[in-house]
This record gives C-alpha cells, sequence and structure tokens, in this order.
C-alpha cells in the first residue's frame, strides 16, 4: 500500500523561511513526477510546484523565485524549501506522487500525502 508521509509544516513570520519534505514508500516500482499542492481556506487545491523524474521542473507564477523542489529519487523523497514567504501562502500543503505500482507497473496513479498547514503571519 503505497503511502505518503510528509514533515515541516507549522508557523513562520512574514518573510522567513520552512522546509516541507516527503517521502514515499509501500509497493512503489517507480515515482514519474513528485509534486507539491496547496489549499487555502474557500479555495480549490492548486499545484504550487513539480519535479519530474528527468529533474524537470515547474512552479506557480505566485511562488517562483521563493520556493526551491528537490527530489531524491534513491530514496522517493522530496522537498519544498520556502523561502520570503508571504501571509497568501497561507495553506494546507499537500505532496503529491505520480507513480507505478509493483502490483500495476504499467499504469500510473496519483497518490497524496495527508497535508501539513503551513501558516504565515504578517
Amino acid at each position: 500500500q503505497v503511502q505518503l508521509v510528509e514533515s515541516g509544516g507549522g508557523l513562520v513570520q512574514a518573510g522567513g523561511s520552512l522546509r516541507l519534505s516527503c517521502a514515499a514508500s509501500g509497493g512503489i516500482f517507480s515515482i514519474n513526477a513528485m509534486g507539491w499542492y496547496r489549499q487555502a481556506p474557500g479555495k480549490q487545491r492548486e499545484l504550487v510546484a513539480v519535479i519530474t523524474s528527468g529533474g524537470s521542473t515547474n512552479y506557480a507564477d505566485s511562488v517562483k523565485g521563493r520556493f526551491t523542489i528537490s527530489r531524491d529519487n534513491a530514496k522517493n523523497t522530496w522537498s519544498l524549501q520556502m523561502n520570503s514567504l508571504k501571509p497568501e501562502d497561507t495553506a494546507v500543503y499537500y505532496c503529491n506522487a505520480n507513480l507505478y505500482t509493483l502490483r500495476a507497473p504499467n499504469r500510473r496513479g496519483d497518490y497524496w500525502g495527508q497535508g501539513t498547514q503551513v501558516t504565515v503571519s504578517s
């Protein structure tokens, strides 16, 4: 059973930094892409950053230049370094993996972490 476990959320003042991490485990064949999404109260979940198996990255315009996504393929872990945080970054952050499982190595699926709260005070 695939599990994604997040860590690293919390409360920080505007201008500060936080680092989120996600670890995937359980019957994984390979991971195609790893990403981070967020959902603020009353808003839809949105993409924050994604990194492919080849190392290509994509960021939401609102976080470009402030956030950096990285991954460790050997450990099936990835992180989101968040700098210069703003109050509008406040949200629940979810890690996401698009991956193949050992039970279905020809079919990709999306898996989600449980979410971690990030609160940026002004």
